[in-house]
């Protein structure tokens, strides 16, 4: 990138009670000169009170920390004005609470063994607004949410996915089986620009935060 044509890098706050997953974190980050990071924090207290001072972009957030949990903390930071993108970080893809991380607005999550490009691909696609939960990993999170039993927003869901037109309908359905842009609208016979258009749409009707709460609300609204 040159520098007349600069813009200002991805601003990266790293949340972890590891202080080896931090350092190795900040290594990673270090080699991409599009991403500044602006600080640390040991657990979700001190992560909270850093998004408010130092205005992060994109966060890493371990799920499980002392005195205050990931998902605790991923809820408090996205409530904030302007809040930033968490991605999640846990050791194992089975997580308990990666479903309930996703249902407080995480973008995503990330295992922590994950390749170092992998990793700052991922902060670039937060940051550009696309989660980074894959259609197999989203077919983890519908499984979890199943096995985790109804929720008590289903008579809300039922109400949101009510509103939707059929091919809202229909798109909301295909997020929800895992299905990518690309897969829908070979599907449906539409372009891709047309289905993320409809993303869109759906993501301003349901007041998601991004595809993978769009499948959560399909669940909760038990849609076929």
């Amino acid at each position: 990138m040159s520098e007349l044509g600069a813009a200002a890098p991805i601003r990266v706050l790293v949340v972890d009670d590891d202080p080896l997953v931090r350092s190795a974190l900040r290594l990673v980050l270090g080699g991409d000169p599009d991403v500044l990071l602006v600080g640390e924090a040991g657990d979700g207290v001190q992560a909270r009170d850093a998004v408010r001072s130092l205005r992060p972009d994109v966060v890493l957030m371990d799920i499980r920390m002392p005195r205050q949990d990931g998902l605790v903390t991923t809820a408090q930071v996205r409530e904030e004005p302007d809040p930033p993108q968490v991605i999640v970080l846990t050791t194992f893809d089975a997580d308990d609470m990666v479903l309930a991380a996703v249902r407080a607005g995480a973008s995503g999550f990330l295992l922590k063994d994950t390749e170092p490009e992998l990793i700052l691909a991922a902060v670039h696609r937060v940051f550009a607004g696309e989660p980074i939960l894959s259609p197999s990993v989203t077919r983890q999170v519908m499984t979890a949410a199943v096995a985790a039993g109804p929720d008590p927003k289903v008579a809300a869901a039922r109400a949101q996915l009510a509103g939707l037109t059929d091919r809202e309908r229909q798109i909301a359905v295909a997020i929800g089986q895992g299905l990518t842009n690309a897969e829908i609208a070979g599907r449906l016979y539409l372009s891709v620009a047309t289905v993320k258009s409809h993303v869109t749409h759906l993501l301003t009707k349901l007041g998601a935060d991004n595809r993978v709460q769009i499948a959560v609300r399909v669940h909760d609204a038990d849609l076929p």
